[in-house]
């Protein structure tokens, strides 16, 4: 039932409230039209909200890790630039030592003319050890690398990776169960002379390789040795013979381990072989064995490597010494310190990969290379004698093998951990980017429908407004015909 009051107009204060709700929806629709974005604040999704920040946060952590990569890829091509001119000039250093070794046509002034070069090409190399850098941090003097020092009696530091902690002041302390031994095998019976005029026939097979030697009448036992000796050694067979007091003969493989192993025969048994005629093989070398700071290691040969995910991951030191008599008396102790290169290249903590760039001064570069001349490193070299030259050669090999074991490494890290990682964050970016777009991007055309709507509502909700307030006019009606 109807009624015409004065005091309190209900059509026109619900309009006037449908009117606020209307404003209310045209003003977001405004925001989200003008700002691009459905979720403005908080109160228009919470939980959208959380979410798109969420994948705001990972995108600009994204980009940040590929500028990272982008900057790692420049420093690793700098460095190894560098290295390819150390490898240029190692090359130039082992063409004067093959020139310095043909002795027949050499005289002093052409040798000292190669010495000059050699010389000049070796301060070259430590220049660029020196100075080579990327802005204002050094790339190849060592220091951006992991450095070691042993002490103890046979006890070397060979090296360590970007794994390896840095180890307590006190160094990793190392222990040796058992040293390693070369595989070698003794003759039952000594190499009298009627067997060597009886022409003994004696062989030796390493690594696919065979030596064979057959004695002479009138040869003593050290001319059997000496040419058994160049026999194996014109066929690259890493065996050594001697012989001992009871002129027995001794072959010993020239290196340490369980896996250098030879094959002997000699057609007179016991000579070399127990049978006559059928091949024996010897095996008999071990590993060394023991532990590195306190873990199991893996023993190769000499060198002692401890274990993986251990503090000491990676490190390598070699022992040349006897098995302790007491095991659990360390033989040594190794200091490590870690200064590798670490580029965080993806978006989230730990996410990073680790390169250790060694020094390249030729005081670094083929240590403990073995040779006859005594050279303890590149610096050292001299091919102003034959020997001398013909040790060059060797030590250059090793020089360029560590330089080039440096840059497979650098190229693999470059092209397998950063240019891959690059190009997978794009495709995270995009896809990231895709995801907080359909969370947060606003549907325009949805928002325009919306926005003609609440303009179409404010419109009809102010002409209902003034239609609402007329009703009381009604009432003036009545009251003016009284």
């Amino acid at each position: 039932m109807g009624s015409l009051v004065i005091n309190h107009n209900s059509q026109a204060i619900n309009t006037h409230r449908n009117m606020l709700n209307t404003d209310v929806r045209l003003k977001k629709s405004l925001e989200h039209l003008s700002s691009g974005e459905k979720i403005v604040r908080a109160a228009d999704s919470p939980a959208m909200l959380m979410i798109s920040e969420q994948l705001r946060g990972q995108i600009a952590s994204v980009q940040q890790a590929i500028r990272n990569s982008e900057t790692g890829v420049t420093m690793v091509q700098t460095t190894e630039a560098a290295l390819d001119e150390v490898n240029k000039l190692l090359i130039s250093v082992r063409q004067l030592a093959i020139h310095a070794a043909n002795e027949g046509a050499n005289d002093p002034n052409m040798l000292a003319a190669d010495q000059f070069e050699v010389q000049n090409a070796i301060e070259s190399i430590d220049r660029v050890s020196r100075f080579a850098q990327f802005g204002k941090k050094k790339i190849l003097d060592g220091s951006q690398g992991v450095n070691g020092l042993a002490a103890g009696d046979g006890l070397t530091f060979i090296k360590a990776t970007p794994q390896t902690s840095d180890s307590p002041d006190s160094g990793f302390e190392v222990r040796i169960t058992q040293s390693a031994r070369k595989a070698q095998v003794t003759g039952q019976q000594p190499l009298t002379k009627e067997l060597i005029d009886s022409e003994v026939t004696l062989s030796a097979m390493q690594g696919g390789r065979v030596a064979e030697y057959t004695t002479r009448k009138g040869e003593d036992i050290d001319t059997v040795i000496r040419n058994l000796q160049t026999a194996m050694d014109l066929d690259g067979v890493q065996v050594d013979v001697k012989k001992n007091e009871q002129n027995q003969l001794v072959m010993t493989h020239r290196l340490f381990g369980s896996d250098e192993k030879f094959v002997v025969v000699s057609d007179v048994a016991g000579v070399l072989s127990q049978q006559q005629g059928i091949p024996m093989s010897v095996d008999n070398g071990s590993d060394v064995a023991g532990t590195i700071n306190g873990q199991l290691s893996h023993g190769k040969g000499r060198i002692l490597t401890a274990a993986t995910g251990t503090k000491a991951d990676g490190l390598q030191v070699m022992y040349s010494g006897r098995t302790p008599e007491d095991p659990n008396v360390p033989v040594g102790r190794v200091n490590v310190a870690q200064n590798s290169l670490v580029f965080q290249i993806g978006p989230n903590a730990g996410q990073r990969v680790s390169v250790a760039l060694p020094s390249v001064s030729t005081r670094t570069l083929s240590v403990n290379m073995p040779n006859d001349s005594g050279f303890r490193f590149l610096n050292d070299v001299d091919v102003t004698t034959a020997q001398g030259a013909q040790d060059t050669m060797k030590m250059v090999e090793k020089a360029l093998d560590d330089v080039n074991i440096i840059r497979g490494e650098l190229g693999a890290i470059q092209k397998n951990a950063m240019e891959s990682n690059i190009r997978s964050l794009h495709i995270a970016k995009e896809e990231l980017i895709n995801s907080e777009s359909v969370i947060r991007d606003a549907d325009m055309a949805e928002e325009i429908s919306e926005f003609t709507r609440n303009q179409i509502m404010m419109q009809s909700g102010i002409a209902m407004l003034g239609q609402a307030n007329q009703v009381p006019q009604n009432v003036m009606t009545l009251i003016n015909r009284l």
